[in-house]
């Protein structure tokens, strides 16, 4: 089947008009899923839509906004749907950016953008590989989803890849205030001695990014316990736990961690012994 877009509509780059299609760059979240269930009876529990004179019926039920405490304004889908944003059919690029002067903190979701037909390809081509020479991204809103987002739009990181990649990015007022987390942190004095230690170890340890290398365990170690108990089977015995050795200071353990390095062979066959586990 197909995939489905998700937003449909034109980028606009000053006089430049490129019709476009947007496409999810990602899978649904796999995420292991469990129900309510009455332990006695093994049905399962539904929830209710209740308010304090009873049980509501679906056709009741309608979306309301809360401009004061326990107050609310009811809202219409119909009137949602007559807010006719701009940006719900035009992405106006209103800034470049070096890509590099963007915050990892403020990315989101991955999203890939393909022209609308055969005429789009050939402006959609020169613009791709403009952003990738000039290594920066275009800023602008779209909307969909009930919502409007902040997005970039740039090249791809696999230069074979056709199209152009578009990332979903978090409004200032999104982002909490690390001060607001971090403040009590303090950051003691580091020698030189133990930092060039540090930087050893992660020359040591250094290597080419793998995504396929790394697998979700924990659906994994899901989905056995699950057949164990269906089938009556002894549960999995839990994965031992891993020693922690007690560091007496930061240049021990990293000692200690740059000899573990310095063996890639060993690094090998503990992951071997952990994927035949």
């Amino acid at each position: 089947m197909p995939a489905r877009p998700t937003w449909s509509g034109s980028i606009q780059i000053s006089l430049v008009s490129i019709a476009v299609r947007i496409f999810p760059a990602t899978n649904p979240g796999r995420q292991v899923e469990f129900h309510l269930i009455d332990r006695r009876t093994h049905q399962r529990v539904h929830h209710r839509n209740i308010d304090e004179s009873g049980e509501v019926d679906n056709a009741d039920i309608v979306k309301g906004y809360e401009y004061a405490r326990d107050k609310y304004i009811e809202i219409d889908p119909d009137e949602l749907k007559s807010l006719r944003l701009p940006t719900a059919t035009t992405m106006q690029i209103q800034q470049f950016v070096k890509a590099d002067d963007l915050p990892a903190t403020i990315f989101d979701r991955p999203y890939f953008v393909a022209p609308k037909d055969d005429t789009q390809a050939k402006a959609l081509t020169v613009m791709r590989e403009a952003l990738e020479q000039t290594a920066t991204l275009g800023i602008g809103e779209i909307a969909f989803s009930g919502r409007e987002h902040l997005v970039a739009i740039g090249a791809p990181p696999d230069p074979k890849q056709e199209g152009l990649m578009l990332y979903l990015l978090r409004y200032a007022e999104e982002l909490r205030d690390p001060k607001s987390i971090l403040s009590g942190v303090k950051e003691p004095s580091v020698n030189a001695q133990e930092l060039n230690l540090a930087k050893q170890l992660i020359h040591a340890s250094t290597s080419k990014f793998d995504l396929s290398a790394y697998k979700d365990d924990y659906e994994a170690a899901v989905a056995k316990l699950v057949n164990a108990k269906r089938k009556g089977k002894p549960l999995p015995e839990p994965e031992p736990a891993q020693p922690r050795a007690k560091v007496v200071n930061i240049m021990d353990a990293l000692r200690k961690s740059l000899a573990t390095a310095d063996h890639p062979a060993k690094q090998k066959k503990s992951a071997k012994r952990k994927t035949a586990a």
